[in-house]
């Protein structure tokens, strides 16, 4: 256990410049203390019981605002920054170096049984407000953009922005590293725009240049 706590502060000191001290981490990180309690309340659900660790999860929520299902299986290097307002469902599962912002949702859809919460790929980021919905998988080294809804697969090495979520390609290469800079992304919308005032443009020169070819041959005349 103090091994691994180990490991999870020096994930905060890689991903977070705010964080100054190991005792203000250990005491002032409501994602550090939610992993925590989050890891002892699974390894009680695994043991077949229910109600002490969903009680372990609703004090978890009650002190940090995050709320996950005991049932969630998380991989190592995951960091949840600020955190206030996340939901991570139960039978979400995530892999190893994932970071989420506040706000974020791996939720599902439905009343169904089984498998019905997203599964979230290796060194994968999820922007702040950011909704994961369903029994969808997100690819490795993915990034989905703040405030977008996410409702289908999306591809490894890809960025997914908007309402609902559209896949993009960022720059068409894999990050070597967890980039964090999911501010920095595409936006399809305008470029959709973009492309339409290009044409729009070049209709507008053709028939500019129709209408000048027509009034040399009525002066010609």
């Amino acid at each position: 256990m103090l091994s691994q706590l180990r490991k999870d502060i020096k994930v905060i000191f890689e991903r977070d410049p705010a964080a100054k001290s190991i005792i203000e981490v250990i005491l002032c990180y409501p994602g550090l203390h939610a992993l925590v309690l989050h890891r002892i309340a699974h390894y009680f659900y695994q043991k077949q019981l229910v109600i002490f660790p969903r009680l372990i999860s609703q004090l978890n929520r009650f002190l940090t605002g995050i709320e996950i299902h005991p049932g969630a299986k998380i991989g190592d290097g995951f960091f949840i920054d600020h955190g206030m307002g996340v939901v991570i469902g139960e039978t979400a599962e995530i892999g190893h170096n994932v970071t989420l912002y506040q706000g974020v949702t791996l939720g599902g859809t439905g009343k169904e049984k089984g498998k019905r919460h997203p599964t979230i790929g290796n060194n994968v980021v999820v922007g702040a407000g950011a909704k994961v919905l369903g029994p969808v998988e997100v690819g490795d080294h993915a990034k989905v953009g703040g405030g977008s809804v996410v409702l289908t697969n999306v591809p490894p090495s890809t960025t997914v922005v908007g309402v609902p979520g559209r896949a993009v390609i960022f720059n068409g290469k894999r990050f070597p590293h967890i980039d964090l800079d999911h501010h920095k992304l595409p936006d399809p919308v305008l470029e959709m725009f973009q492309g339409m005032q290009q044409q729009i443009d070049d209709l507008r020169y053709e028939l500019e240049s129709l209408e000048r070819g027509c009034r040399h041959v009525d002066k010609a005349v």
